[in-house]
């Protein structure tokens, strides 16, 4: 343990934003660093991060962070998030070597076993009697950081070797995690709990909550591939140990609303049915919203919210407040820039969502391939004069997709993968374009569903739609391609017209895409995709059966279409709301 010192009290990260910022010019190095006084430091540094003061969090953190769990933990943690925003191959290194510091760090801490001993071990009555305080942190700190450090394994390069020790880690993460959670089942009844104790605390719900709720996301199939490995994921469980985490005043606090955040905002969005809880999103940033008015993580999720509530200008504004709250890290205003150019595609404005475009694949290393894409997509969608002036090149756009595109964990990036197959269209010397590829796009990212809280715009794409649907029937000569494109728009229609309450007619423009698909060539996807869209179609009619019967029809019948995982997390998670399934333990 390190030697016991005084904790400067003043600093507990209670005050008001510029308490923060004087406190931080008078911190003097400490000379000693227990638990509580790490707690304490580590807390203004969350107040500073949160202030957009990020390089004075790390100055803060690094003059313990070789000798402080919680130092070495908040240390690079900042820089796991600068390395997965940067995703430069220098940050992503540095990223790693100060987590396996971090780790040494954390082991140091931790209980010593022997050899015939097994981690396992702790979780006896008389071994959670034996753990010190200091050794339960130790646990919970070890776990983060080896989470961290599997997650920045997977992207740093994609041989099989790294795939395999990135899983190991997670699975030794959770199985810590799954540990600490009965250490904390059995010391819940002790009278004397420690403000040290309610952060230990805060770092197991932040864990189980998280590791059960993702779980809980992935279809069945692999589900039960990771329980035969001792995974199980209860969505209930998760979401409640994350609430529980989020409302308690740890360290851990914000990291569990956070982990909400993102759920609520964009995983039922992008791997869900598309109906987020907006109103619990909205009062776990409140608190947040008051305390950091300026922090441009905070303003970022308060635009983002906006957005799926369908206020697409409030969040315009919005976004560019978290623009102008801070210059030090970029990749949060490429971030923004992501948002609002899908804010000005929903509300067609084209030459605007463009130059938005173009700054990100420009700017921004995150997938060179689908900014390219994007960029080409919504050239798509102007007019011949308004294009001839940005000086573009279309068919060269198109064709540069192919060679930007990436692996994370030995895979290709099934989004960029579907951007390269429609960008091949453009590859011969008599390229065939596609067809409102901007709103194809839309789509992928399932963005009908937030553009349907507008009926205004809503009925503007549906005219967009119509107008194309017409040139298509009115061409002669029809190419190879023509039954996709065909296809596509009707299953585009579709989603317009369900948003809109037209539900016979939506009806009618998804059955025709599945009546066709054996004049489909290329977009396989279309039917299994269409199949899904009519089950939800059912659903919000309230025929149960036959919504579970499509749903299910796309899950089995079809693979190895474009964007296959995608929709079967999208299934999983419809078929869940539609029936109840058996609950799993922690």
């Amino acid at each position: 343990m390190a030697s016991v010192g005084n904790g400067t009290e003043e600093s507990s990260g209670g005050g008001e934003e510029e308490n923060f910022e004087d406190a931080f010019e008078n911190i003097p190095v400490a000379s000693k660093m227990d638990l509580k006084c790490a707690l304490e430091e580590c807390s203004m540094a969350l107040n500073l991060f949160l202030n957009n003061k990020f390089s004075e969090a790390l100055e803060l953190l690094r003059p313990w962070s070789k000798d402080s769990m919680y130092h070495a933990l908040g240390y690079s943690t900042i820089l796991v998030m600068q390395a997965a925003m940067t995703f430069e191959q220098q940050d992503i290194q540095m990223g790693i070597s100060t987590m396996k510091e971090a780790l040494q760090t954390c082991q140091r801490f931790r209980k010593r076993n022997t050899v015939v001993e097994s981690l396992s071990n702790l979780v006896s009555k008389q071994s959670a009697d034996q753990l010190s305080e200091e050794e339960m942190h130790a646990e919970i700190c070890y776990a983060e950081c080896l989470l961290q450090k599997a997650a920045l394994t997977f992207v740093q390069d994609e041989n099989m070797i790294n795939f395999i020790k990135g899983g190991l880690k997670i699975r030794t993460s959770y199985q810590i995690y799954k540990e600490c959670h009965q250490v904390l089942q059995m010391t819940q009844g002790n009278k004397s709990k420690t403000e040290t104790y309610y952060q230990f605390e805060g770092g197991v719900k932040l864990g189980i909550g998280a590791f059960n709720l993702m779980l809980s996301l992935l279809p069945g199939r692999i589900l039960r591939l990771l329980e035969f490995i001792g995974f199980s994921g209860n969505r209930e469980l998760g979401l409640c140990q994350l609430r529980e985490g989020a409302s308690g005043s740890s360290l851990r606090a914000i990291l569990c609303t956070f982990t909400l955040l993102v759920y609520h905002t964009y995983v039922s969005l992008i791997l869900g049915t598309g109906e987020a809880n907006l109103q619990e999103a909205d009062s776990l940033l409140e608190p947040y919203l008051h305390k950091f008015p300026n922090g441009s993580i905070i303003l970022f999720y308060a635009a983002r919210i906006d957005i799926l509530k369908g206020n697409f200008e409030k969040a315009q504004l919005r976004f560019q407040e978290c623009i102008a709250a801070q210059q030090e890290w970029k990749q949060i205003h490429h971030l923004c820039y992501w948002e609002l150019m899908w804010c000005c595609t929903f509300q067609q404005n084209w030459l605007q969502a463009y130059r938005y475009a173009d700054l990100l694949s420009k700017e921004s290393r995150w997938s060179k391939a689908i900014y390219v894409f994007q960029k080409a997509a919504i050239l798509c969608m102007l007019p011949e004069d308004d294009l001839e002036r940005t000086g573009e090149d279309i068919v060269s756009l198109f064709r540069q997709v192919d060679g930007l595109k990436q692996r994370i964990a030995g895979k290709s990036i099934p989004t960029e993968k579907f951007a390269v197959r429609k960008a091949r269209r453009y590859a011969s010397s008599q390229p065939v374009k596609l067809i409102l590829p901007a709103l194809e796009m839309m789509y992928v990212w399932n963005g009908f569903a937030i553009v349907g809280k507008r009926a205004d715009l809503t009925e503007s794409l549906l005219v967009t739609i119509e107008k194309e649907e017409t040139a298509l029937q009115n061409e002669t000569n029809h190419n190879e391609y023509y039954m996709d494109d065909v296809c596509m728009l009707q299953l585009l229609k579709g989603l317009c017209l369900k948003h809109l309450g037209r539900l016979m007619q939506a009806e009618l423009c998804f059955s025709k895409v599945v009546q066709s698909e054996k004049q489909i060539k290329y977009d396989s996807y279309l039917v299994p995709f269409t199949l899904y869209e009519l089950g939800l179609l059912y659903k919000q009619q309230d025929e149960r059966e036959k919504a579970i019967r499509y749903i299910e029809t796309a899950k089995n019948n079809y693979k190895e279409y474009s964007m296959e995982s995608r929709l079967h997390f999208r299934i999983h998670a419809a078929l869940d709301s539609l029936k109840v399934s058996p609950a799993s333990t922690p």
